[in-house]
């Protein structure tokens, strides 16, 4: 702002003094006196004295008048002008000798018009200030929209781009001009906003992978932990010691802390996750074999031969979901488990069937929602994501889970995508 203000001062002050100079050259040319024409008009007075009236004066361009040594007129071009010593000097009129023959004969006054020269200058003046200013306010203009397009309007745009930047809105590029004065200035400032994305999206990325896999495997350690509780339970029924059986209700309570813990730290982990990664492969159909006798406890699960075939599935997501539902059966139902499965059209269609009490029908529906548990929970520990999650894997993995009570007892249907 400061250069710009200078700059317009020195063109002010550049502009008038171009203008006075004008102005006293004209005033200059239009003042002085014409030295060859007074000259001129006084030898031509001399040269016809003594019929000063009767001589030829059109060629002479300057008015004058002639008077003798008494102060008389003699003769005047025009009217109007100064027929006396006093009126001449008043009027700065131009008074020289008429010398005849060596001898002083009269007076010649030249016409000095220097009020219709003033007032000329005064109106070329006029015009001179006119243009002057106008030539400065279209200067200034230019100057201005000049400033405006090159320097403000970057400026702003710099203003902006800095705020979506400030709000962390990071793919909003800096557009500039291609001759934009300060094109180096604002690509660094691109490329700051640039390497500013992708470091959030590298931590984002590698906080989303850290948190996956706490919950992941917060999630995975409690079907060991329940296996622990179990084989605890059973092993009490059994035991006659009563050492032993402190020792395996140490045991029990230590696993029940433990599921506790690993309970909150999946919940606290799940809450900031908005997806789990799922990456689907094709599997023979015999994997869920293994997947089932992970989690057979005390031989309770009964399964049916499985259909050869080759499913679309996440081998670990997909034993993530059997250990939920199994889990709860166990929990809830306390029962001997029995696993069915069919090819129905596109898909293996698994029943995993409990013969507990099942749930009302006014729950199922919100059974996967999450953090639901329902009124059959009987006081057992649990999050209410098991369900949740297990929806939500299969759903990934282009398939669908779906419950329902029998008039024996609750089953959990797993449909699963054939390759």
């Amino acid at each position: 702002m400061r250069v710009k203000w200078i700059f317009l001062l020195i063109l002010i002050v550049f502009i008038a003094g171009v203008s006075f100079s004008v102005l006293v050259l004209v005033t200059k040319e239009n003042t002085d006196v014409n030295i060859v024409a007074v000259n001129e008009v006084l030898k031509t007075v001399e040269s016809h004295w003594g019929h000063v009236g009767q001589g030829d004066y059109s060629e002479l361009e300057e008015q004058f008048a002639v008077l003798d040594n008494s102060g008389n007129v003699l003769y005047h071009t025009a009217g109007g002008l100064s027929t006396t010593i006093n009126d001449a000097i008043k009027n700065r009129d131009t008074v020289t000798d008429v010398v005849v023959n060596g001898t002083p004969e009269g007076k010649l006054i030249i016409y000095n018009d220097y009020k219709e020269t003033i007032q000329q200058i005064k109106k070329q003046l006029v015009i001179v200030i006119f243009m002057t200013f106008t030539t400065l306010a279209v200067l200034f203009t230019l100057y201005i929209l000049f400033i405006n397009r090159t320097v403000f309007k970057p400026f702003q745009k710099l203003q902006s781009f800095a705020l979506n930047v400030a709000r962390g809105n990071l793919d909003i590029p800096l557009e500039m001009d291609k001759n934009n004065p300060f094109g180096a200035f604002t690509e660094s400032f691109d490329i700051m906003r640039e390497e500013l994305a992708a470091a959030r999206n590298s931590e984002y990325a590698a906080n989303r992978s850290k948190k996956e896999l706490v919950a992941s495997l917060s999630h995975d350690i409690k079907t060991p932990v329940a296996s622990i509780k179990a084989v605890t339970e059973l092993m009490l029924l059994r035991a006659a010691d009563e050492k032993v059986i402190k020792q395996l209700n140490m045991v029990y309570s230590k696993a029940e802390q433990i599921n506790l813990l690993v309970t909150d730290m999946f919940h606290a982990t799940l809450e900031e996750l908005k997806e789990l990664k799922v990456t689907v492969r094709e599997e023979y159909s015999n994997v869920l074999n293994g997947m089932i006798a992970n989690v057979n406890y005390d031989d309770q699960i009964s399964c049916e031969p499985i259909p050869d075939c080759i499913l679309l599935t996440d081998v670990m997501r997909l034993q993530q979901v059997i250990d939920n539902i199994l889990s709860n059966s166990y929990k809830y139902a306390g029962t001997n488990v029995t696993i069915t499965s069919r090819i129905n059209s596109t898909y293996l269609e698994m029943d995993i069937n409990d013969y507990g009490n099942g749930i009302s029908g006014d729950e199922l529906p919100l059974l996967f929602n999450k953090f639901y548990r329902g009124n059959n929970v009987g006081g057992q520990s649990g999050s209410g994501l098991g369900l949740y999650i297990s929806k939500y894997f299969m759903q990934n993995m282009q398939g669908d889970i779906a419950c329902y009570n029998r008039v024996d007892g609750f089953t959990v249907t797993l449909k699963i995508k054939l390759a």
